[in-house]
């Protein structure tokens, strides 16, 4: 009889850059909801709308200040010989297990935030229905090794990835 180790977590965290990414992208939530807001408190003058602003103004402050912190603990990922592993989320929470001989193409997004802050988006696209698993908040540094490795892993597996 075979004993399966315990699920864990996947070893490696995502760059502490990773916080201050998903916090610049939080922040345009803080335009769409204001800006409208704004605007009817200056068009009508309603005395509801200052605290409605104010409330948005706080709820989003709030979601940038926590929730980035929160992912960080959370985003883990780890490549074996086996399996991608990566764990993400913060209300509901994803594990994905990609076996390397799955494995089709490796890819690395830097958009134009990650690129000021040096960091990318390893994507592993598999043989799933369930579609390719993201490491987003690397280093670029570690997502180009992180490639490298996959892709030397991947070729040294034997497979179709089908």
């Amino acid at each position: 009889m075979t004993v399966e180790p315990p699920l864990r977590p996947p070893a490696h965290q995502v760059s502490p850059r990773a916080v201050r990414w998903w916090q610049l992208r939080a922040l345009p939530w803080l335009v769409v909801l204001g800006v409208p807001q704004l605007v009817l408190l200056l068009a009508t003058g309603a005395p509801a709308w200052p605290w409605t602003l104010a409330a948005t103004v706080v709820a989003v402050l709030a979601y940038v200040l926590v929730v980035p912190r929160i992912l960080f603990r959370i985003h883990r990922w780890e490549i074996t010989d086996e399996a991608v592993y990566t764990l993400s989320g913060w209300l509901v929470r994803e594990w994905r297990i990609a076996p390397i001989s799955r494995v089709q193409t490796v890819d690395t997004q830097h958009g134009p935030l990650q690129q000021l802050l040096k960091l990318a988006t390893v994507t592993v696209t598999t043989a799933s229905a369930r579609g390719a698993v993201k490491i987003a908040g690397l280093d670029a540094g570690d997502a180009a090794d992180l490639a490298r490795t996959l892709t030397e892993t991947t070729q040294a597996t034997p497979g179709d990835a089908t």
